[in-house]
């Protein structure tokens, strides 16, 4: 550790005596003017980064990255520097929750539906992705803690352009997933298509070992299941921006998937005092997701006022269909049930900039009427012929303005903002046999207010406080659920509160690669998944549990080894810094997370984790780029309400090569390469205490093909689809 904090004094020594180099030796106007006469031909080049840290925001580059490129945008946002997926599926940054953000504009999808969307989606069709730690007023106040915003590919070229890309995946299984890329422009009007395919196949095996603590003595339950999950999935992204005038654009995207997947799953139940139950069977979902968005963008004038005006649409629907036999030893149940699931969400948004460069100030403001309507009605046959039906309805509206004001003094930029959010929320479904109606409704202010010093040029410490909302999503609230038997269910808590956050972060950033900081969120009204068991009862529930205060303390570092710097001298290091194609280097991670929930009792002590993450890029022989990450979460930490038990880790190796002049790119990849990946947790709660283990057939190989042809001349445009203001507390005003 000593070696790597010494690699990090050198590389910013090295950048500030560069720095103050350049300052004492710069040549008088004259002669730079008696220079520019004799040039010829002037180059300019852009370096290339996989990783900006900025005082706001980390962006790291996923289709330039062929590490993350190749699989999932769920497999890539999971190796993003900080982000760390939970046992129950969720994502978290730096120890805070997340709201998923896609081309700027809030994912309504929550839960295995999110999940499933991000997977279906393949990872080359992000451009970048923007960590956005302490979102300002800009974005919803329903985002908890941190934004993750998935930027796609934005890029127009000159003429047709075309790319094909091939995945094929060899494990147990072997499925294709193919995809082709279109990109053109036609005098004002530029346009890009994506149409692809994905056949996947895994396995999952879960093992509960459950004890039941109101009983004396203690009785127990063992429960293990294992599940062949097969994905086939279409999807199509259409997106068109037409010029209207020099400071107009008239910009239109389409998206939709359409899934087509089967669970086929064996488990068995085994305990004290009961017999073995066996319950087989497989469930089959057709999902369709559709998303519009039609946006205005305008200069106002040459000072820089800007007008966005966005609307947009999204549906989704989901039909499963699950079809079990169960055996007792002694009788046979039903166990079946239909889901017909539907959900529309529309909203309309303004955002407004205004700067004043002579006062070193800019102000943003905005308004947002948004929509959510969810409806899901489930049909149920548990162990009768009789069909049980619950029915949940879920209408959401809220009406926002918001206004940010930057402004810049010295070597300080402070930022001020307010979101005004009306929220009002409907929920209807059955509850104890009971049908039962919610409302809530709130008005609320949500502040955010950063200050940033700049204590050298390309050094910044920064601090900020943001107050934020989460509403409880429908995938929480739905009474509706799955692995119904008589041992064991799954289902939403429609009682559940919504819950509030303060945020508040420290946070030291340098050359654009290194990061230090830390983050500390109390949050009230804390929504968190649970194993529970009434007393006396031999039936454990799986549900959403509101623990009154939940507080996480949060200490992170990211920083790279520059490996060129000691093994090539610093003459080859400074060259390649211009090309990190050309680079060998290894970036790292830290993660120090400490939960604590107050008014509730745990068999166990809350002790903090660590999360170590690496990634390296190594040039080998004959120009293969080599790229490898790795990751450990150690065992003894508690995660949320998990103790984790032992060590969850993953090492992932990528081999790449050029071909044809870039036009043809192939790679060999292998991810979990050592099998190593599994989650084994212990979880206490009322009544029962759960060992909890999973194991996914995530070794996978794969074979990834790209082919570019047609005009490669890149020609940028105002293409960016941005719903939601990127820059949030401590952005520099120029």
């Amino acid at each position: 550790m000593k070696s790597l904090f010494l690699s990090i004094t050198l590389l910013v020594a090295n950048a500030l005596f560069a720095q103050e180099k350049k300052q004492d030796s710069e040549t008088p106007k004259d002669t730079i003017k008696k220079k520019v006469e004799v040039l010829d031909e002037v180059k300019v080049s852009t370096k290339k980064q996989l990783i900006k840290v900025e005082s706001d925001k980390t962006t790291v580059s996923i289709k330039d990255n062929a590490m993350l490129s190749t699989g999932t945008a769920y497999d890539a946002v999971k190796k993003l520097p900080g982000v760390i997926a939970s046992p129950t599926g969720g994502l978290t940054l730096n120890g805070k929750g997340v709201a998923i953000y896609i081309d700027g504009s809030p994912s309504t999808l929550s839960g295995s539906d999110l999940e499933n969307y991000l997977s279906s989606l393949p990872a080359n069709a992000i451009e970048k992705v923007e960590l956005i730690y302490n979102p300002g007023a800009a974005f919803d106040a329903n985002a908890s803690g941190s934004v993750i915003n998935l930027v796609t590919s934005n890029k127009r070229l000159k003429g047709i352009n075309a790319t094909f890309n091939l995945n094929y995946n060899f494990n147990k299984y072997q499925k294709p997933s193919p995809q082709i890329l279109l990109n053109g422009k036609e005098k004002n009007l530029s346009w890009q298509t994506m149409i692809g395919y994905n056949y996947i196949d895994r396995e999952q095996k879960s093992k509960n070992g459950q004890t039941f603590t109101s009983f004396d003595p203690d009785k127990y339950i063992d429960q293990q299941r294992l599940s062949v999950t097969t994905n086939r999935n279409f999807y199509m992204r259409i997106g068109t921006n037409y010029k209207l005038s020099e400071k107009s654009n008239l910009l239109f995207n389409y998206n939709s998937t359409y899934s087509n997947d089967r669970d086929v799953f064996d488990a068995k139940t085994t305990g004290s005092e009961i017999s073995d139950y066996l319950n087989d069977g497989s469930t089959k979902t057709k999902s369709n997701n559709q998303e519009f968005s039609l946006q205005y963008k305008t200069k106002l004038d040459t000072i820089g006022r800007t007008l966005d005006i966005i609307a947009f649409a999204n549906t989704f629907n989901r039909n499963p269909n699950s079809k079990s036999n169960a055996f007792d030893g002694v009788t046979s149940s039903y166990n079946n049930f239909t889901n017909d699931f539907g959900l529309l969400n529309y909203y309309l948004k303004y955002d407004f900039a205004i700067p004043f460069e002579k006062l070193k100030l800019s102000i943003n403001t905005g308004g947002k009427f948004n929509t959510i309507k969810v409806n899901n009605t489930g049909n149920y046959n548990l162990n009768s012929p009789i069909t049980d039906i619950i029915d949940f309805d879920y209408k959401e509206t809220n009406l926002a303005f918001y206004a940010e004001a930057r402004k810049k003094i010295k070597k300080f930029n402070f930022t001020l903002g307010l979101r005004f959010e009306d929220f009002n929320v409907n929920r209807t479904g059955i509850v104890d046999n009971t049908r039962t109606d919610i409302d809530f409704n709130n008005r609320n202010l949500f502040p955010n207010v950063s200050a940033l010093y700049e204590i050298a040029p390309s050094v910044n410490m920064s601090a900020s406080y943001s107050r934020k909302i989460s509403q409880p999503s429908y995938g929480v609230l739905d009474p509706n659920g799955s692995n119904f038997d008589q041992y064991n269910s799954s289902s939403g808590n429609l009682l559940l509160n919504p819950s509030f956050f303060d945020n508040y972060e420290f946070k030291i950033s340098a050359m654009d690669f290194i990061q230090l900081g830390t983050n500390y969120t109390v949050s009230k009204d804390h929504n968190l998944f649970i194993f529970n068991a009434e007393p006396g009862q031999l039936v454990s529930t799986q549900t959403f549990q509101q623990f009154d205060r939940f507080k996480t303390m949060s200490v992170f570092a990211n920083f790279p080894i520059p490996l060129d710097y000691f093994f090539k001298g610093k003459e080859e290091f400074k060259n390649r810094m211009n090309n990190i194609d050309k680079m060998n280097y290894i970036f790292l991670n830290i993660n120090y997370i400490k939960n604590l929930t107050e008014g509730y009792d745990f068999s166990f002590k809350s002790k903090p984790i660590w999360n170590y993450a690496a990634q390296a890029q190594i040039m080998l022989p004959w120009d293969i780029k080599s790229s490898m990450t790795y990751f450990i979460l150690p065992q003894g930490g508690v995660w949320e309400i998990y103790k984790i038990t032992k060590p969850i880790q993953q090492f992932d190796i990528s081999l790449n090569k050029d071909f044809l002049n870039k036009k043809l790119k192939l790679g060999i990849h292998a991810f979990d390469l050592f099998n190593q990946n599994e989650i084994n947790a212990l979880v206490s709660s009322t009544n029962l205490e759960t060992k909890f283990y999973e194991k996914n057939d995530s070794r996978v190989f794969r074979i990834s093909l790209t082919y570019r042809f047609g005009n490669l001349k890149l020609e940028k445009e105002n293409t960016d689809i941005q719903t939601e203001k990127v820059k949030s507390g401590g952005g520099l005003v120029k």
